[in-house]
């Protein structure tokens, strides 16, 4: 068995498998028409939050729309960098893409949060069901990320550099 892939990798690479497409869809609907697609399911709570608490005219949802849609390709494109990261083996086992995963799912995270508690306040239940879902998706792979154990690095595959201040000492074999 390849002891290349770690957990927080394999489970990101599932993540990405859905959130590219389901989010870039998302946010591209948005572009090509902000209003109608603000008022689909996975935008609902955004709208009516900003309509009813917040009082904006059309130009502020359509401005808020696409905010959304700038926020989730954000999200998108962390994706996408952990994956183009993660088909590099080099990488992949130092844990090179991490820094990628962790911003997606950072942002990702947020979103989720705040349109979860957008979809609360205006009583959104299925709406609510689908942030939470993918918060607790986010969440967990997060939560795996911060309790898996960093790559250990494997006899003669890196160089030992010397601590800071330690003096640099030539080993020579005799001639």
């Amino acid at each position: 068995m390849s002891i290349d892939w770690r957990i927080s990798s394999f489970n990101g690479a599932l993540l990405a498998a859905y959130f590219i497409p389901t989010w870039a869809i998302l946010a591209c609907r948005i572009m090509v028409a902000p209003i109608r697609s603000i008022f689909e399911r996975p935008n609902v709570s955004l709208a009516l939050f900003a309509s009813d608490h917040l009082h904006l005219a059309a130009i502020g949802m359509v401005r808020t729309a696409w905010l959304l849609a700038l926020g989730r390709l954000i999200v998108v494109g962390f994706f996408a960098v952990f994956i183009m990261l993660l088909t590099r083996p080099a990488i992949r086992r130092g844990g090179g893409c991490d820094e990628a995963l962790a911003v997606a799912l950072g942002i990702g995270s947020l979103i989720c949060f705040a349109m979860m508690a957008m979809a609360a306040l205006v009583h959104e239940p299925e709406a609510m069901r689908l942030h939470a879902t993918e918060l607790l998706m986010l969440l967990g792979t997060a939560i795996v990320m911060l309790v898996e154990r960093p790559a250990k690095r494997q006899a003669g595959q890196g160089t030992q550099t010397p601590a800071l201040g330690e003096p640099q000492l030539l080993h020579r074999e005799p001639a």
